[in-house]
C-alpha cells in the first residue's frame, strides 16, 4: 500500500488496537469521517500491518435498494462457517438460520442470539491466532447484520479480536444517519490533512506534472481530503465543476475515468456495481448476457478501477467509484442490469430482489415471491428486511386488498424492528385503503406500540383498548388487552382496572392459549386495586394449563411473574422466574431475558438476597443496553440503585438512579418509581428522614402508588414519618398497605404490617406488635426485613430504658446487616448497641467472603465453575466467549486466595 501522509496519530491508534489483540485483549475502533477522508486507506494499513500474524476477515457495506437480511454478516463470517459446530447449539442454529444453512434452510431464530453467536464465532476464529475483523462503509450494512455485529462488539473482552469499523459522518439516505447505533464504541474522527501533508500527497501524485495555479486550486478545493487530492483532475479546465460539493466533484471525476473505457467494459462495470456481493461468476454471467465477455474487464483492471481477490470477489477501488458507475447509467440500463443479474442467480431471495428491482409495473408472481422472502426474513429475526420486502410486494400487487394486506404486514414488521416513524407511515397508508375492522384493529396495535416505545403511554393504552373493543375474535382481543396492561400500568389504577375487567369478561374458550393468562392476571391484580375478583388460581396450575393450550413459553408466561409479584406471592415469582430464565437461556430467547431477570431480581431482593439480585440485574442490564431495550434499561438501573442504597454505595446509587430517570423523551421513565425508592432508601439509611419521607410520600400516594415498588415502600415511609414526628402522613398509604397485606395472605407481609402498626401506635400495643412481627418473620427467608424489625424493636426498648432487653435484638440485627453488606443499617445497629452499654464490634472495612470481593460477573462465573461447568458451558449460559470466562476466572483466584479451580467448590 502507498504512504499515508499525516496519519501518524491514526496509525498509532490502529497499532494499539492490533497490539492489544496480539496480547489476548479484544478491542473496537470506529473510524469516522466524510467520503474520501482516508478511512479505507487506514483499513488497508491495518490489514497490511496485521500481516501473517493475524487471521483477517473483512466485508464492505454496499448501498443497495433492497435490504437482504444478514448479507453483510454472511460475507464477513463466511471464512469461519466451518467452525459453526464449536458454538453452543442455540447459537449455532441461530447463525445457520440467519444464513439459510442447515436442514432447516432458515429455521426461526432470535436476532439477538445471532449477535451473541457472532461473538462466539469471532472468538472461535481468534482461538489459534489473533483476529482482525475489518468492515468498511458500515452505514450501508443491512440492519440485521449491523445489529448482530454491534451487539458482538459491545461484548468483546478477552478473545484477541481487533474489530475495526469505518463509517461516514453523514449519509445521503434520509433517516439512516440518526439510526446508525454506534454510540458507546471507541471512535476516531478523521479530519482533513494539514497543509504540508496535503502538499506532500499531491506532489507525490503529480510528480511535477501540474502547473502552479492548478496546484493551488486543487489544494484549496480539496481542503485536505486525500481522495480529492488523488482523484480530482489535473488540468484547470477539467477541474471547473461549478462549485459543486466535493463528493459530487469526486463522482464527476470518476465518471470521466469510466467514460474513457470501451462500451463493453462500461457495461460490465455497471453489472458489477449493481451486483451487491462482488460475486465474479454472477457478474460475468450477467454481463455476458449483455454482450460483455470476461475479456472486457481487462481495461478496468489496468486502469486500477477494480480488482479481483483470491476469493473471486470483485471490488471497486473506492465506494464512490461504484456509486458513480450506477449514477451515470440511464434508468433503463440499470433495470436491464438487475434483470440479467436476477436471471444469473439461482432461486433465492437475491434473485427475487434483483428481478423486483428490474420490474416496471405490477407483477403478481413477483409480489408473491417477495412476500415469501419477507416471511423468511421474519423467521430469521430480520424484521427490517421483512418490512422492506412486504412494502415493495405491496407496490407490485395488482389487487387492492392484497396490496393493503401486505402494507399491514410491512407496518407490523417495521414496528418489530423499532422503526416507529416508518411503521406509522405504513399504517396510515394501509388505513386509507381499507374498511376492514380487523385490519384497522391491527393497524391501531402497530400505532400503539409506536406510542408506547416513545413513552406516550395514554395514547398506546387508548388505541389498544379501543382496538380490542371492535368486532374481532376474542383471542385477538385477549392479546391486545394483555398488551394494553403494560401501558395501563403507567397510566394509573383506573386504566389497569378497566383493562383487567374487560379481559376477565372475554368469552375465551378454555383451549385458547391465552385463556389461563386472561383468567389469572385479573384475579391477581384486581384485589390489589381494591376491586372484586375471582379467587386467584394456583400459579403452577395456570402455567401448566397455558403451556398445554399452546401459549408461547417463556414470552407469554412472563406476565405471570409480574402478576404474582403484584399480589405479594414472591416465592412463586422466584420459582417461576428462575424456571423461565433457564428456559430462555436454553432456547436462546435472549430478547425476553431482561424482562424475566428483572422479575427474578425483584424476588431475590425482596427475599433479602441482595447479592443475588445484584448479579441477576447486572447481567440483565448489560443485555438490555446491548439490545436497546430502553424500558428495561431504566427499570433495571433503578432496581440496582436500590441494591446500592442498601449497601451504602451512595455514588453508585445516584448514578444508577440518574440513568434510570433518563427516559430520552418527555414521558416519565419506566423505572421512575424504583429509582425514587432507591434514592429514598439511601436517605433513610443515612439518617436523612425528612428527604426520605418527602420522596416516599410522593411515591406511595401519587399516580404510581399501585406499582410493586411503591407498595413495598410503605413500611419505609412509615419509619421515616414516625422519625419526623408526623405519623399522620402515612395514614392513607398504611391503610392501603394493610389491605394489600391481607390480600397477599403471607406471613412476611403480615409481619411488615405489624411493624408499621408498632411504629404508628398506640404506644401500649407497640411491644406486642413487634413481638408478633418477629415471630412471623421466623422461617420467611427474609433476613433483611427481619433484622430491620429487630433493630426498630431494639431502638424502642432502649427508649423505654430496657437496655438489657434491647441488646440481643440489636446484636442480631447488626450481625445480619453486616453479613448482607447493608452498611448504613449496620452503622445504625452498632450505634444503638453502643448506646445500650453493650460491646459492639468495630466496623469492618468490607465484610469478608466471596459475596463481597468479586464483581457481579466474576461471582456469577465462579459459582458456575464451582458447580462443575466447563468454561465453554459457562460461556454458553452467560453469552460470553470461553476465553473471556477464563480471563475472569484467572482474575478471581487471587481475590479468593486460591490457586486452582478445584478449590472453588469448597468456597461455595
Amino acid at each position: 500500500m502507498g504512504t499515508l501522509y499525516g496519519r501518524e496519530r491514526e496509525q498509532a491508534a490502529v497499532d494499539a488496537l492490533l497490539d492489544g489483540a496480539g496480547d489476548g485483549r479484544s478491542g473496537v475502533l470506529v473510524l469516522r469521517g466524510e467520503p474520501g477522508i482516508g478511512k479505507t486507506a487506514l483499513l488497508e494499513y491495518a490489514v497490511a500491518t496485521a500481516g501473517r500474524a493475524f487471521r483477517v476477515v473483512r466485508a464492505t457495506g454496499v448501498e443497495y435498494e433492497a435490504e437482504l437480511p444478514f448479507a453483510g454478516l454472511s460475507l464477513l463470517l463466511g471464512p469461519g462457517l466451518d467452525r459453526l459446530d464449536a458454538l453452543p447449539a442455540p447459537q449455532r442454529r441461530s447463525l445457520e438460520g440467519a444464513f439459510g444453512l442447515g436442514e432447516g434452510g432458515g429455521a426461526p431464530t432470535d436476532r439477538l442470539l445471532t449477535g451473541l453467536a457472532t461473538l462466539g464465532l469471532l472468538a472461535e476464529l481468534a482461538s489459534d491466532k489473533p483476529l482482525l475483523c475489518v468492515v468498511d462503509d458500515v452505514q450501508w450494512l443491512d440492519r440485521a447484520s449491523l445489529d448482530a455485529l454491534l451487539l458482538a462488539a459491545r461484548r468483546l473482552q478477552a478473545e484477541g479480536v481487533a474489530l475495526l469499523l469505518a463509517a461516514r459522518d453523514t449519509l445521503p439516505t434520509a433517516g439512516r444517519a440518526d439510526a446508525l447505533p454506534l454510540a458507546g464504541l471507541p471512535e476516531l474522527r478523521l479530519a482533513g490533512l494539514a497543509g504540508p501533508d496535503a502538499e506532500r500527497l499531491l506532489d507525490a501524485r503529480a510528480a511535477g506534472e501540474i502547473a502552479d495555479p492548478v496546484r493551488r486550486r486543487l489544494l484549496a478545493e480539496a481542503a485536505g481530503n486525500p481522495l480529492a487530492l488523488v482523484e480530482l483532475p489535473f488540468t484547470e479546465a477539467e477541474s471547473d465543476a461549478g462549485g459543486l460539493a466535493l463528493t459530487s466533484r469526486l463522482q464527476i471525476a470518476f465518471h470521466g475515468q469510466v467514460t474513457g473505457l470501451p462500451p463493453a467494459t462500461q457495461t460490465l462495470l455497471l453489472v458489477a456495481a449493481a451486483e451487491e456481493n462482488g460475486d465474479l461468476d454472477v457478474v460475468l454471467s450477467a454481463a455476458a448476457a449483455l454482450g460483455a465477455g470476461a475479456d472486457t474487464m481487462a481495461p478496468a483492471e489496468q486502469a486500477g478501477l477494480v480488482t479481483v481477490g483470491a476469493d473471486r470477489r470483485l471490488s471497486f477501488r473506492h465506494p464512490l467509484l461504484r456509486a458513480a458507475v450506477l449514477q451515470r447509467a440511464p434508468l433503463q440500463q440499470r433495470l436491464t442490469a438487475h434483470r440479467m443479474i436476477g436471471e444469473a442467480l439461482e432461486d433465492g431471495d437475491r434473485r427475487t430482489w434483483h428481478l423486483v428491482l428490474a420490474a416496471t409495473g405490477p407483477d403478481a408472481d413477483l409480489a408473491d415471491a417477495l412476500e415469501r422472502a419477507a416471511v423468511r426474513a421474519e423467521s430469521r429475526g430480520a424484521h427490517g428486511g421483512a418490512a422492506a420486502a412486504y412494502e415493495r410486494a405491496a407496490r407490485l400487487t395488482p389487487d387492492r386488498d392484497g396490496a393493503t394486506r401486505r402494507l399491514v404486514l410491512a407496518a407490523e414488521a417495521a414496528t418489530e424492528e423499532g422503526k416507529l416513524a416508518q411503521a406509522e407511515e405504513l399504517a396510515d397508508r394501509a388505513r386509507a385503503r381499507t374498511d376492514s375492522v380487523f385490519a384497522h384493529a391491527l393497524l391501531d396495535q402497530v400505532r400503539a406500540v409506536a406510542h408506547f416505545w416513545r413513552g406516550s403511554y395514554p395514547a398506546a393504552y387508548r388505541l389498544l383498548l379501543d382496538a380490542a373493543a371492535t368486532d374481532i375474535e376474542p383471542a385477538h382481543a385477549a392479546r391486545m388487552l394483555l398488551q394494553a396492561f403494560h401501558p395501563a400500568w403507567y397510566v394509573g389504577e383506573e386504566a389497569v382496572a378497566t383493562v383487567l375487567d374487560r379481559l376477565a369478561a372475554l368469552p375465551l374458550a378454555p383451549e385458547e392459549p391465552l385463556a389461563p393468562l386472561a383468567r389469572h392476571l385479573p384475579a391477581a391484580v384486581l384485589p390489589v386495586l381494591d376491586r372484586p375478583a375471582d379467587p386467584v388460581p394456583v400459579l403452577r396450575e395456570t402455567v401448566e394449563a397455558a403451556r398445554k393450550a399452546g401459549a408461547e413459553s417463556p414470552s407469554d408466561l412472563v406476565q405471570l411473574c409480574g402478576a404474582t409479584l403484584i399480589l405479594g406471592r414472591d416465592a412463586e415469582t422466584l420459582e417461576l422466574a428462575a424456571e423461565l430464565v433457564a428456559e430462555a437461556r436454553a432456547k436462546g430467547a435472549v430478547g425476553v431475558l431482561p424482562t424475566l431477570q428483572f422479575f427474578l431480581a425483584e424476588a431475590e431482593l425482596f427475599h433479602g438476597r441482595h447479592r443475588d439480585a445484584e448479579v441477576t440485574a447486572t447481567e440483565a442490564l448489560t443485555l438490555a443496553r446491548d439490545t436497546g431495550q430502553r424500558q428495561w434499561t431504566s427499570q433495571l438501573a433503578a432496581l440496582l440503585s436500590c441494591v446500592a442504597a442498601l449497601g451504602g454505595a451512595d455514588e453508585r446509587c445516584t448514578e444508577l438512579a440518574d440513568e434510570a430517570l433518563d427516559s430520552g423523551s418527555s414521558a416519565p421513565a419506566a423505572g421512575a418509581p424504583w429509582a425514587q425508592w432507591g434514592i429514598a432508601l439511601l436517605d433513610l439509611g443515612r439518617g436523612r428522614a425528612g428527604a426520605a419521607a418527602d420522596r416516599l410520600h410522593t411515591l406511595t400516594t401519587g399516580p404510581y402508588r399501585h406499582h410493586v415498588s411503591a407498595t413495598r415502600a410503605v413500611p419505609d415511609l412509615v419509619e421515616a414519618v414516625v422519625r419526623l414526628g408526623a405519623p399522620e402522613r402515612a395514614a392513607e398509604p398504611y391503610e392501603r398497605f394493610a389491605r394489600w397485606a391481607g390480600a397477599a395472605g403471607t406471613p412476611w407481609a403480615e409481619a411488615l404490617r405489624l411493624r408499621c402498626r408498632a411504629l404508628l401506635g398506640p404506644h401500649r400495643s407497640a411491644e406486642s406488635a413487634y413481638l408478633a412481627a418477629l415471630a412471623l418473620h421466623e422461617g420467611t427467608d427474609r433476613p433483611f426485613e427481619q433484622a430491620r424489625t429487630a433493630l426498630l424493636y431494639g431502638e424502642w426498648l432502649r427508649r423505654e430504658r430496657r437496655r438489657t432487653d434491647a441488646r440481643p435484638h440489636l446484636g442480631v440485627a447488626l450481625e445480619t446487616f453486616e453479613r448482607l453488606g447493608a452498611g448504613p443499617w449496620a452503622d445504625r445497629a452498632r450505634g444503638e448497641l453502643t448506646a445500650t452499654g453493650g460491646a459492639a464490634p468495630a466496623a469492618a472495612g468490607a465484610p469478608p467472603g466471596v459475596l463481597t470481593v468479586l464483581t457481579p460477573q466474576e461471582l456469577q462465573i465462579a459459582r458456575l465453575a464451582a458447580a462443575g461447568l466447563t468454561n465453554r458451558d459457562i460461556a454458553a449460559q452467560l453469552f460470553l466467549s470461553p476465553r473471556t470466562v477464563g480471563h475472569h476466572l484467572y482474575k478471581t483466584y487471587p481475590k479468593l486466595g486460591i490457586a486452582a479451580r478445584t478449590e472453588l467448590a469448597a468456597l461455595f
